[in-house]
């Protein structure tokens, strides 16, 4: 009979794979996310198969994980081990706190085929790795009341483009007997821009910015991606220590967050999102 374990104390949650561990979630056909923690995460990692896969209830798989509520008292960590015995047998849970052992059983269902983006590196026409403090404090400061987030990259420098927002580092005005147009400025290559009740926001990145790790970009390009699709993704950003973003050739969006527990032990939450609109360069 087949068996996996895997076994962690101190964090959230994990499956299993040969080498890595996959946790998928699928949203509004547009979204794509997926956690892939490394092996050695684990204290102890035994699969009997090159690859297991299953299904469960994201919801019921969450409040399992929180049953013990979770500790503040330093070095007090709720102790995790998975174990699954094949088709049809449940996913089991041991938690342990305190000395006190809870057992979750949670039913497995056939998994159902991932949505595939067809997001693969040789499409990859603009890449950028930030730092994750700098996008944090991008949203921060950006509009959040804005319906979509749009993105700008450019592999060039300086950038130009007219505009009548009043958000930009510097512009001049050119004037005629018959109208008066603000040309701005733009000494950036990454754009994160906003359009909401405030008006517009733009946090720009150059690309020898302390902030930017690398930078990879062979074309202008410009999307739009719906903000709803993206909020639920500052989750992970708020656990991460790095983020790759990352536009193929259709303008379908990646990111990549790298997070790092507190033995220094690494593993990635990536998203995939449709474009919402793709702007035109004028």
């Amino acid at each position: 009979m087949p068996s996996s374990q895997c076994i962690h104390s101190g964090w959230r949650w994990r499956t299993v794979s040969y080498e890595f561990g996959w946790l998928t979630a699928v949203g509004l056909i547009r979204v794509f996310v997926c956690l892939i923690p490394q092996a050695d995460i684990f204290q102890e990692y035994i699969i009997k198969e090159d690859a297991v896969g299953f299904q469960v209830n994201l919801t019921v798989l969450l409040d399992c994980l929180t049953i013990f509520g979770g500790s503040t008292v330093p070095g007090v960590c709720t102790a995790l081990r998975m174990c699954y015995n094949g088709y049809g047998y449940p996913l089991t849970l041991f938690l342990e706190e305190g000395g006190v052992v809870t057992v979750c059983k949670i039913n497995t269902q056939e998994p159902e085929e991932p949505i595939d983006f067809d997001f693969c590196s040789t499409n990859v026409t603009n890449k950028v790795i930030l730092q994750s403090d700098s996008l944090k404090e991008a949203f921060s400061e950006l509009d959040m009341t804005s319906e979509v987030l749009q993105i700008t990259m450019s592999p060039s420098h300086p950038y130009f483009r007219c505009s009548n927002s009043a958000h930009n580092r510097s512009s001049c005005i050119v004037k005629s007997n018959l109208m008066s147009i603000d040309i701005h400025y733009f000494p950036f290559h990454f754009r994160l821009s906003t359009f909401g009740n405030s008006g517009n926001a733009h946090y720009d990145y150059p690309k020898d910015s302390d902030m930017m790790e690398l930078f990879q970009c062979t074309k202008i390009q410009t999307n739009r991606y719906k903000m709803s699709l993206l909020k639920p993704s500052t989750k992970a950003l708020a656990l991460s220590c790095k983020v790759s973003v990352r536009t193929d050739s259709r303008g379908f969006l990646s990111l990549q967050y790298l997070v790092r527990n507190d033995d220094g032990q690494i593993c990635f939450v990536e998203y995939y999102c449709c474009p919402d609109e793709e702007v035109e360069e004028e």
